[in-house]
């Protein structure tokens, strides 16, 4: 969500400044425009025209660029900026802007600054843990400040960070976070993910090899737009890198246990996801004990297993929106179209084990999005971009609704 914004980076005389280029790098990477305005202690630490070189910018550092009376304008970069991020912030600086002491560059532009403004702290743990640093941070945030300390994210409070600042990709995730639409706040939405694992005996099961990576990205995207968000998740390995406090996750292992935390849950959600690769069948009983190898072949007589999706479909009311996927080898249209009219699904996704490189284990898919409007097929891409298609026609569902 950084495409295009306009990004203003304060440096200021920390050891933590040669971060700095690691985070502008990261900004340039995800589409930022970043200016630098930098305090002249900032200068000590690292070089402007090693800022410059990677920012393609000149570096802001004094009121004035000349002696012909050319002057830097911190109102215009107020104006200019769609966020101001001051990465590292000494426990000085702070204590400036806390209290509104412009007496350099990045100072007045904090104070002309008409866009939301993130701050990493910087410094040592005896003047982080200082009860004036403390007042000025909490006074910073009363102004509207978004501190960003580590350990603990974005918006934190107390000592968990102890003054080390965050790493930079975390700090520039936050920023990405607030810039991130959020079409889907306030809304629930369910999604099942990995495979399901059937017992033969104590050891052995039928599966399948669903890692539940497109699932649980599903589920970060959601809870990035504003979602709240319960994964019921076979057994995979996966786990919520951003935003756990949006994310429940129910661990299962049959089909049967997926199918009844499904059936439990659905009624009280705006929007269900059924991305799991469910096993079909079950054998039709278990054995207490390993069975061990007796002639040169075994039968093993398999039952259906519960229909989570028609199942769903029945159950579904109105204004809610059930999205299903379907994982082909042949005659895939056909058999998605089947599927979406049998099970009273608003959309399915569409995947094929001929597409390679993608589905299982992958972390590339290539889809294509068939509902009752049509179908819409999609390059192949990583699996996070693909969840974005995915969430983008389930709001378009939702806002029809």
């Amino acid at each position: 969500m950084l495409k295009g914004k306009k990004i203003v980076l304060g440096i200021t005389g920390s050891i933590a400044a040669y971060k700095s280029c690691l985070i502008i790098r990261e900004l340039v990477k995800r589409g930022a425009e970043v200016q630098v305005v930098i305090t002249p202690a900032g200068k000590e630490f690292i070089t402007p025209i090693t800022l410059s070189a990677l920012t393609q910018k000149p570096v802001i550092s004094d009121f004035f660029s000349q002696r012909d009376g050319t002057w830097h304008s911190h109102v215009a970069l107020g104006l200019w900026a769609d966020a101001m991020l001051i990465a590292p912030c000494t426990a000085s600086t702070l204590g400036k802007m806390a209290n509104g002491i412009a007496d350099n560059m990045l100072i007045t532009t904090y104070l002309s600054m008409k866009a939301p403004v993130f701050i990493a702290p910087a410094m040592d743990l005896d003047m982080y843990a200082h009860p004036t640093t403390q007042q000025n941070m909490e006074r910073l945030k009363g102004f509207g400040n978004h501190i960003i300390e580590p350990q603990s994210g974005f918006l934190a409070s107390g000592l968990e960070g102890k003054g080390r600042m965050e790493e930079p990709e975390k700090i520039v995730d936050c920023l990405d976070l607030f810039f991130e639409k959020k079409d889907l706040l306030g809304k629930r939405i369910m999604i099942t993910a990995g495979p399901t694992y059937e017992k033969i005996d104590p050891v052995r099961f039928i599966g399948n090899y669903s890692s539940g990576k497109m699932g649980f990205a599903l589920a970060e995207e959601c809870a990035r737009r504003g979602a709240e968000v319960t994964i019921v998740a076979g057994p995979v390995s996966c786990n919520i890198s951003k935003l756990k406090s949006q994310v429940s996750i129910i661990s299962v292992e049959s089909c049967q246990d997926m199918y009844d935390a499904a059936t439990e849950l659905f009624p009280d959600t705006d929007a269900a996801i059924l991305c799991a690769a469910v096993a079909d069948f079950r054998p039709a009983e278990v054995a207490e004990q390993k069975i061990k190898r007796v002639g040169q072949t075994m039968d093993i007589h398999l039952v259906p297993n519960p229909d989570i999706a028609a199942s769903l479909g029945q159950m579904k009311k109105e204004k809610q929106v059930l999205v299903g996927f379907a994982l082909e080898t042949n005659d895939e249209e056909q058999n998605a179209q089947h599927k979406l009219e049998k099970k009273n699904l608003d959309f399915i996704v569409l995947n094929s084990l001929r597409n390679e490189g993608t589905c299982f284990r992958s972390d590339e898919n290539q889809i294509s999005i068939i509902s009752r409007d049509g179908q819409t097929d999609y390059d192949k891409k990583p699996k996070r971009e693909v969840a974005a298609d995915i969430i983008d026609e389930l709001v378009r569902n939702i806002n029809r609704q």
